[in-house]
Protein backbone atom coordinates (compact mmCIF):
# COMPACT_ATOMS: atom_id res chain seq x y z
CA UNK A 1 0.00 0.00 0.00
CA UNK A 2 2.96 2.34 0.73
CA UNK A 3 4.11 1.98 -2.86
CA UNK A 4 0.68 2.81 -4.23
CA UNK A 5 0.39 5.89 -2.00
CA UNK A 6 3.80 7.13 -3.10
CA UNK A 7 2.92 6.66 -6.75
CA UNK A 8 -0.52 8.33 -6.40
CA UNK A 9 0.74 11.28 -4.30
CA UNK A 10 -0.87 14.52 -5.58
CA UNK A 11 1.20 17.55 -6.63
CA UNK A 12 0.45 21.08 -5.41
CA UNK A 13 1.27 24.29 -7.33
CA UNK A 14 2.14 27.19 -5.05
CA UNK A 15 3.17 30.86 -5.13
CA UNK A 16 4.71 32.61 -2.15
CA UNK A 17 7.46 34.76 -0.62
CA UNK A 18 10.63 33.39 0.97
CA UNK A 19 12.44 34.71 4.09
CA UNK A 20 14.33 37.30 1.99
CA UNK A 21 11.10 38.66 0.51
CA UNK A 22 11.71 37.21 -2.94
CA UNK A 23 8.70 35.94 -4.90
CA UNK A 24 8.80 32.31 -5.89
CA UNK A 25 6.57 29.60 -7.30
CA UNK A 26 6.90 25.87 -7.77
CA UNK A 27 5.43 22.40 -7.41
CA UNK A 28 5.42 20.17 -4.33
CA UNK A 29 4.26 16.52 -4.04
CA UNK A 30 2.46 15.87 -0.73
CA UNK A 31 -0.16 13.49 0.66
CA UNK A 32 -2.66 16.33 1.17
CA UNK A 33 -3.07 20.12 1.13
CA UNK A 34 -2.44 20.50 4.89
CA UNK A 35 0.88 18.62 4.74
CA UNK A 36 1.94 20.68 1.69
CA UNK A 37 1.30 23.91 3.64
CA UNK A 38 3.22 22.65 6.69
CA UNK A 39 6.19 21.67 4.49
CA UNK A 40 6.29 25.08 2.80
CA UNK A 41 6.10 26.90 6.16
CA UNK A 42 9.03 24.80 7.44
CA UNK A 43 11.01 26.05 4.45
CA UNK A 44 10.22 29.63 5.47
CA UNK A 45 7.81 30.28 2.61
CA UNK A 46 4.79 32.54 3.16
CA UNK A 47 2.06 31.06 0.96
CA UNK A 48 0.04 33.39 -1.27
CA UNK A 49 -1.78 30.77 -3.37
CA UNK A 50 -1.73 27.00 -3.41
CA UNK A 51 -3.80 24.53 -5.45
CA UNK A 52 -3.71 20.90 -6.43
CA UNK A 53 -2.35 20.23 -9.91
CA UNK A 54 -4.88 18.60 -12.23
CA UNK A 55 -3.84 15.30 -13.73
CA UNK A 56 -3.61 15.11 -17.50
CA UNK A 57 -4.73 11.63 -18.64
CA UNK A 58 -2.81 11.88 -21.92
CA UNK A 59 0.30 13.05 -20.09
CA UNK A 60 0.03 10.06 -17.75
CA UNK A 61 -0.15 7.66 -20.69
CA UNK A 62 2.77 9.34 -22.47
CA UNK A 63 4.92 9.62 -19.32
CA UNK A 64 8.39 8.18 -19.68
CA UNK A 65 9.22 5.44 -17.18
CA UNK A 66 12.00 5.75 -14.63
CA UNK A 67 14.99 3.76 -15.87
CA UNK A 68 18.03 2.43 -14.02
CA UNK A 69 20.06 5.08 -15.87
CA UNK A 70 17.83 7.79 -14.30
CA UNK A 71 18.52 6.33 -10.84
CA UNK A 72 22.26 6.21 -11.59
CA UNK A 73 22.33 9.87 -12.71
CA UNK A 74 20.30 10.92 -9.66
CA UNK A 75 22.70 9.10 -7.31
CA UNK A 76 25.80 10.64 -8.89
CA UNK A 77 24.36 14.18 -8.89
CA UNK A 78 23.20 13.86 -5.28
CA UNK A 79 26.62 12.52 -4.22
CA UNK A 80 28.33 15.46 -5.97
CA UNK A 81 26.02 18.00 -4.29
CA UNK A 82 26.56 16.55 -0.82
CA UNK A 83 30.33 16.34 -1.27
CA UNK A 84 30.22 20.06 -2.14
CA UNK A 85 28.53 20.71 1.21
CA UNK A 86 25.00 21.38 -0.09
CA UNK A 87 22.32 20.32 2.49
CA UNK A 88 20.33 17.17 1.61
CA UNK A 89 16.92 18.84 1.06
CA UNK A 90 18.44 21.61 -1.08
CA UNK A 91 20.35 18.95 -3.05
CA UNK A 92 17.03 17.28 -3.90
CA UNK A 93 15.68 20.58 -5.25
CA UNK A 94 18.76 21.26 -7.41
CA UNK A 95 18.87 17.70 -8.78
CA UNK A 96 15.11 17.67 -9.48
CA UNK A 97 15.36 20.92 -11.49
CA UNK A 98 18.03 19.41 -13.74
CA UNK A 99 16.23 16.14 -14.50
CA UNK A 100 14.74 15.76 -17.98
CA UNK A 101 12.47 12.81 -17.13
CA UNK A 102 9.25 14.15 -15.44
CA UNK A 103 8.61 10.77 -13.79
CA UNK A 104 12.06 10.80 -12.15
CA UNK A 105 11.57 14.44 -11.10
CA UNK A 106 8.32 13.42 -9.42
CA UNK A 107 10.11 10.62 -7.54
CA UNK A 108 12.89 12.99 -6.35
CA UNK A 109 10.37 15.61 -5.18
CA UNK A 110 8.41 12.85 -3.44
CA UNK A 111 11.57 11.76 -1.56
CA UNK A 112 12.25 15.42 -0.70
CA UNK A 113 8.73 15.74 0.73
CA UNK A 114 9.21 12.60 2.84
CA UNK A 115 12.55 13.85 4.25
CA UNK A 116 11.06 17.28 5.02
CA UNK A 117 8.18 15.51 6.78
CA UNK A 118 10.64 13.91 9.22
CA UNK A 119 11.42 10.60 7.50
CA UNK A 120 15.01 9.40 7.06
CA UNK A 121 16.55 9.38 3.58
CA UNK A 122 16.63 5.55 3.58
CA UNK A 123 13.02 5.46 4.81
CA UNK A 124 11.98 7.82 2.00
CA UNK A 125 13.75 5.63 -0.58
CA UNK A 126 11.90 2.57 0.71
CA UNK A 127 8.64 4.26 -0.35
CA UNK A 128 9.79 3.57 -3.92
CA UNK A 129 10.91 -0.10 -3.92
CA UNK A 130 10.28 -0.37 -7.68
CA UNK A 131 13.16 2.10 -8.20
CA UNK A 132 15.43 1.62 -5.16
CA UNK A 133 16.19 -1.99 -4.19
CA UNK A 134 16.97 -3.24 -0.70
CA UNK A 135 20.74 -3.05 -1.34
CA UNK A 136 20.55 0.65 -2.28
CA UNK A 137 18.40 1.48 0.77
CA UNK A 138 20.64 -0.52 3.14
CA UNK A 139 23.79 1.27 1.96
CA UNK A 140 22.16 4.70 2.36
CA UNK A 141 20.89 3.69 5.82
CA UNK A 142 24.41 2.59 6.77
CA UNK A 143 25.75 5.98 5.62
CA UNK A 144 23.12 7.88 7.63
CA UNK A 145 23.82 5.89 10.79
CA UNK A 146 27.60 6.29 10.51
CA UNK A 147 27.37 10.03 9.72
CA UNK A 148 29.15 9.59 6.38
CA UNK A 149 26.22 9.85 3.98
CA UNK A 150 28.12 11.84 1.34
CA UNK A 151 30.92 9.22 1.25
CA UNK A 152 28.40 6.39 1.08
CA UNK A 153 26.43 8.09 -1.71
CA UNK A 154 29.66 8.46 -3.70
CA UNK A 155 30.33 4.74 -3.21
CA UNK A 156 26.76 3.85 -4.23
CA UNK A 157 27.07 6.12 -7.29
CA UNK A 158 30.27 4.35 -8.39
CA UNK A 159 28.56 0.98 -7.88
CA UNK A 160 25.50 2.03 -9.91
CA UNK A 161 27.68 3.48 -12.70
CA UNK A 162 29.75 0.30 -12.96
CA UNK A 163 26.62 -1.87 -12.91
CA UNK A 164 24.91 0.25 -15.60
CA UNK A 165 28.04 0.17 -17.78
CA UNK A 166 28.21 -3.62 -17.46
CA UNK A 167 24.51 -3.90 -18.38
CA UNK A 168 25.00 -1.67 -21.43
CA UNK A 169 27.92 -3.82 -22.63
CA UNK A 170 25.80 -6.99 -22.43
CA UNK A 171 22.90 -5.25 -24.21
CA UNK A 172 25.31 -4.17 -26.94
CA UNK A 173 26.40 -7.79 -27.46
CA UNK A 174 22.77 -9.00 -27.69
CA UNK A 175 21.28 -6.05 -29.62
CA UNK A 176 23.39 -6.26 -32.78
CA UNK A 177 22.56 -9.84 -33.85
CA UNK A 178 18.93 -9.48 -32.75
CA UNK A 179 18.50 -6.34 -34.88
CA UNK A 180 20.06 -7.94 -37.96
CA UNK A 181 17.92 -11.09 -37.59
CA UNK A 182 14.74 -8.97 -37.35
CA UNK A 183 15.77 -7.02 -40.47
CA UNK A 184 16.52 -10.29 -42.29
CA UNK A 185 13.07 -11.67 -41.42
CA UNK A 186 11.35 -8.46 -42.58
CA UNK A 187 13.31 -8.43 -45.89
CA UNK A 188 12.48 -12.11 -46.46
CA UNK A 189 8.75 -11.50 -45.88
CA UNK A 190 8.77 -8.52 -48.28
CA UNK A 191 10.47 -10.65 -50.95
CA UNK A 192 7.96 -13.45 -50.37
CA UNK A 193 4.91 -11.16 -50.59
CA UNK A 194 6.00 -8.63 -53.25
CA UNK A 195 8.82 -10.04 -55.39
CA UNK A 196 8.18 -13.81 -55.66
CA UNK A 197 4.55 -13.36 -56.97
CA UNK A 198 5.93 -11.30 -59.93
CA UNK A 199 8.26 -14.16 -60.88
CA UNK A 200 5.44 -16.68 -60.27
CA UNK A 201 3.31 -14.97 -62.96
CA UNK A 202 6.28 -15.02 -65.31
CA UNK A 203 6.89 -18.75 -64.69
CA UNK A 204 3.22 -19.64 -65.26
CA UNK A 205 3.54 -18.31 -68.84
CA UNK A 206 6.46 -20.69 -69.51
CA UNK A 207 4.24 -23.76 -69.19
CA UNK A 208 7.24 -25.86 -68.08
CA UNK A 209 7.92 -27.73 -64.84
CA UNK A 210 9.75 -25.62 -62.28
CA UNK A 211 12.80 -26.87 -60.35
CA UNK A 212 12.02 -28.36 -56.90
CA UNK A 213 13.78 -25.50 -55.06
CA UNK A 214 11.78 -22.86 -56.98
CA UNK A 215 8.53 -24.76 -56.34
CA UNK A 216 9.28 -24.80 -52.62
CA UNK A 217 9.89 -21.02 -52.55
CA UNK A 218 6.74 -20.34 -54.64
CA UNK A 219 4.65 -22.53 -52.27
CA UNK A 220 6.09 -20.67 -49.28
CA UNK A 221 5.24 -17.36 -50.96
CA UNK A 222 1.65 -18.47 -51.63
CA UNK A 223 1.26 -19.60 -48.02
CA UNK A 224 2.71 -16.29 -46.72
CA UNK A 225 0.33 -14.24 -48.90
CA UNK A 226 -2.67 -16.32 -47.83
CA UNK A 227 -1.91 -16.67 -44.11
CA UNK A 228 0.31 -13.65 -43.28
CA UNK A 229 -2.13 -12.55 -40.57
CA UNK A 230 -1.95 -16.03 -38.99
CA UNK A 231 1.85 -15.76 -39.00
CA UNK A 232 1.70 -12.36 -37.25
CA UNK A 233 -0.79 -13.67 -34.66
CA UNK A 234 1.32 -16.79 -33.95
CA UNK A 235 4.54 -14.76 -33.60
CA UNK A 236 2.79 -12.16 -31.40
CA UNK A 237 1.23 -14.89 -29.25
CA UNK A 238 4.59 -16.67 -28.90
CA UNK A 239 6.32 -13.45 -27.75
CA UNK A 240 3.47 -12.61 -25.34
CA UNK A 241 3.46 -16.18 -23.94
CA UNK A 242 7.24 -16.05 -23.47
CA UNK A 243 7.10 -12.71 -21.61
CA UNK A 244 4.14 -13.84 -19.48
CA UNK A 245 5.82 -17.14 -18.59
CA UNK A 246 9.01 -15.27 -17.69
CA UNK A 247 7.01 -12.89 -15.50
CA UNK A 248 4.84 -15.47 -13.71
CA UNK A 249 6.81 -18.73 -13.63
CA UNK A 250 9.89 -18.99 -11.42
CA UNK A 251 10.70 -22.41 -12.91
CA UNK A 252 10.74 -20.90 -16.41
CA UNK A 253 13.02 -18.03 -15.26
CA UNK A 254 15.34 -20.54 -13.59
CA UNK A 255 15.44 -22.58 -16.80
CA UNK A 256 16.35 -19.44 -18.81
CA UNK A 257 19.12 -18.57 -16.31
CA UNK A 258 20.63 -22.05 -16.63
CA UNK A 259 20.31 -21.98 -20.42
CA UNK A 260 22.03 -18.57 -20.56
CA UNK A 261 25.13 -20.00 -18.86
CA UNK A 262 25.23 -22.98 -21.28
CA UNK A 263 24.65 -20.90 -24.44
CA UNK A 264 27.44 -21.68 -26.95
CA UNK A 265 28.31 -18.08 -27.91
CA UNK A 266 26.96 -15.88 -25.10
CA UNK A 267 27.43 -18.26 -22.14
CA UNK A 268 31.00 -17.15 -21.37
CA UNK A 269 29.94 -13.48 -21.53
CA UNK A 270 27.05 -14.08 -19.09
CA UNK A 271 29.40 -16.00 -16.74
CA UNK A 272 31.99 -13.19 -16.64
CA UNK A 273 29.27 -10.57 -16.14
CA UNK A 274 27.89 -12.51 -13.13
CA UNK A 275 31.36 -12.78 -11.53
CA UNK A 276 31.87 -9.04 -12.08
CA UNK A 277 28.48 -8.21 -10.49
CA UNK A 278 29.12 -10.55 -7.55
CA UNK A 279 32.55 -9.04 -6.85
CA UNK A 280 31.45 -5.42 -7.31
CA UNK A 281 28.36 -5.77 -5.08
CA UNK A 282 30.18 -7.65 -2.31
CA UNK A 283 33.09 -5.16 -2.41
CA UNK A 284 30.69 -2.18 -2.12
CA UNK A 285 28.56 -3.60 0.70
CA UNK A 286 31.52 -4.94 2.72
CA UNK A 287 33.42 -1.65 2.36
CA UNK A 288 30.30 0.15 3.61
CA UNK A 289 30.58 -1.71 6.91
CA UNK A 290 27.78 -4.19 6.26
CA UNK A 291 28.53 -7.54 8.02
CA UNK A 292 29.78 -10.20 5.57
CA UNK A 293 26.78 -12.51 6.09
CA UNK A 294 24.31 -9.66 5.36
CA UNK A 295 26.46 -8.48 2.45
CA UNK A 296 26.35 -11.96 0.90
CA UNK A 297 22.57 -12.04 1.22
CA UNK A 298 22.30 -8.75 -0.68
CA UNK A 299 24.85 -9.94 -3.24
CA UNK A 300 22.89 -13.13 -3.99
CA UNK A 301 20.01 -11.18 -5.52
CA UNK A 302 22.38 -8.86 -7.41
CA UNK A 303 23.86 -11.75 -9.44
CA UNK A 304 20.59 -11.87 -11.49
CA UNK A 305 21.00 -15.60 -12.07
CA UNK A 306 19.37 -18.41 -10.07
CA UNK A 307 22.41 -20.70 -10.32
CA UNK A 308 24.66 -18.12 -8.67
CA UNK A 309 21.94 -16.87 -6.34
CA UNK A 310 21.73 -20.38 -4.87
CA UNK A 311 25.55 -20.68 -4.82
CA UNK A 312 25.96 -17.34 -2.95
CA UNK A 313 23.27 -18.30 -0.42
CA UNK A 314 25.17 -21.57 0.15
CA UNK A 315 28.36 -19.51 0.67
CA UNK A 316 26.44 -17.33 3.14
CA UNK A 317 25.34 -20.39 5.14
CA UNK A 318 28.90 -21.77 5.17
CA UNK A 319 30.39 -18.42 6.28
CA UNK A 320 27.74 -18.24 9.04
CA UNK A 321 29.07 -21.55 10.43
CA UNK A 322 32.61 -20.13 10.64
CA UNK A 323 34.14 -21.06 7.27
CA UNK A 324 36.37 -18.65 5.38
CA UNK A 325 34.83 -16.93 2.36
CA UNK A 326 37.47 -18.21 -0.06
CA UNK A 327 36.92 -21.83 1.08
CA UNK A 328 33.12 -21.51 0.81
CA UNK A 329 33.52 -20.08 -2.71
CA UNK A 330 35.86 -22.89 -3.77
CA UNK A 331 33.44 -25.61 -2.55
CA UNK A 332 30.66 -24.37 -4.86
CA UNK A 333 32.81 -24.92 -8.01
CA UNK A 334 31.08 -21.90 -9.56
CA UNK A 335 33.84 -19.31 -9.25
CA UNK A 336 37.11 -19.01 -11.23
CA UNK A 337 40.30 -19.85 -9.33
CA UNK A 338 41.64 -16.32 -9.92
CA UNK A 339 38.66 -14.83 -8.02
CA UNK A 340 39.02 -17.40 -5.20
CA UNK A 341 42.78 -16.73 -4.87
CA UNK A 342 42.24 -12.95 -4.76
CA UNK A 343 39.59 -13.38 -2.04
CA UNK A 344 42.02 -15.59 -0.08
CA UNK A 345 44.71 -12.86 -0.29
CA UNK A 346 42.14 -10.26 0.77
CA UNK A 347 41.07 -12.28 3.82
CA UNK A 348 44.67 -12.87 4.91
CA UNK A 349 45.72 -9.23 4.44
CA UNK A 350 42.52 -7.71 5.85
CA UNK A 351 41.79 -5.95 2.55
CA UNK A 352 38.91 -8.07 1.27
CA UNK A 353 36.98 -5.15 -0.23
CA UNK A 354 40.06 -3.94 -2.17
CA UNK A 355 40.73 -7.42 -3.57
CA UNK A 356 37.09 -7.91 -4.56
CA UNK A 357 37.21 -4.51 -6.26
CA UNK A 358 40.21 -5.67 -8.31
CA UNK A 359 38.37 -8.88 -9.26
CA UNK A 360 35.34 -6.85 -10.34
CA UNK A 361 37.49 -4.50 -12.46
CA UNK A 362 39.27 -7.47 -14.09
CA UNK A 363 36.04 -9.21 -15.08
CA UNK A 364 34.40 -5.98 -16.23
CA UNK A 365 37.36 -5.57 -18.60
CA UNK A 366 36.93 -9.21 -19.63
CA UNK A 367 33.27 -8.53 -20.47
CA UNK A 368 34.33 -5.49 -22.51
CA UNK A 369 36.85 -7.58 -24.47
CA UNK A 370 34.32 -10.41 -24.91
CA UNK A 371 31.73 -7.99 -26.32
CA UNK A 372 34.25 -6.62 -28.84
CA UNK A 373 35.29 -10.16 -29.77
CA UNK A 374 31.70 -11.29 -30.17
CA UNK A 375 30.82 -8.29 -32.34
CA UNK A 376 33.75 -8.92 -34.71
CA UNK A 377 32.93 -12.66 -34.80
CA UNK A 378 29.19 -12.16 -35.33
CA UNK A 379 29.53 -9.76 -38.27
CA UNK A 380 30.72 -12.36 -40.85
CA UNK A 381 28.35 -14.97 -39.39
CA UNK A 382 25.33 -12.67 -39.70
CA UNK A 383 26.36 -11.59 -43.22
CA UNK A 384 26.56 -15.28 -44.15
CA UNK A 385 23.03 -15.90 -42.82
CA UNK A 386 21.72 -12.87 -44.72
CA UNK A 387 23.51 -14.06 -47.85
CA UNK A 388 21.96 -17.53 -47.58
CA UNK A 389 18.46 -16.11 -47.02
CA UNK A 390 18.42 -13.42 -49.71
CA UNK A 391 20.78 -15.21 -52.08
CA UNK A 392 18.76 -18.42 -51.78
CA UNK A 393 15.58 -16.59 -52.79
CA UNK A 394 17.32 -14.92 -55.76
CA UNK A 395 18.74 -18.25 -56.97
CA UNK A 396 15.33 -19.91 -56.62
CA UNK A 397 13.75 -17.21 -58.80
CA UNK A 398 16.42 -17.22 -61.51
CA UNK A 399 16.97 -21.01 -61.63
CA UNK A 400 14.13 -21.62 -64.17
CA UNK A 401 15.49 -18.81 -66.39
CA UNK A 402 18.98 -20.34 -66.29
CA UNK A 403 17.51 -23.76 -67.18
CA UNK A 404 15.58 -22.30 -70.11
CA UNK A 405 18.73 -20.56 -71.34
CA UNK A 406 20.67 -23.84 -71.28
CA UNK A 407 17.85 -25.65 -73.16
CA UNK A 408 17.71 -22.90 -75.83
CA UNK A 409 21.51 -22.94 -76.12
Amino acid sequence: MAVKKAQMMPTFIYEGIDRKGAKLKGELPARNMALAKVTLRKQGITIKTIRQKKKNILEGLMKKKVSTLDITIFTRQLATMMKAGVPLVQSFEIVAEGLENPAMREVVLGIKGEVEGGNTFAGALRKYPQHFDNLFCSLVESGEQSGALETMLDRVAIYKEKSELLKQKIKKAMKYPATVIVVAVIVTIILMVKVVPVFEELFSSFGADLPAFTKMVVNMSQWTQKYWFVLIIVVGFAIAAFLEAKKRSKKFRDLLDKAALRAPIFGDLVYKAIIARYSRTLATTFAAGVPLIDALESTAGATNNVVYEEAVMKIRDDVATGQQLQFAMRVTNKFPSMAVQMVAIGEESGALDAMLDKVATHYENEVDNAVDGLTSMMEPLIMSILGVLVGGLVIAMYLPIFQMGSVVG
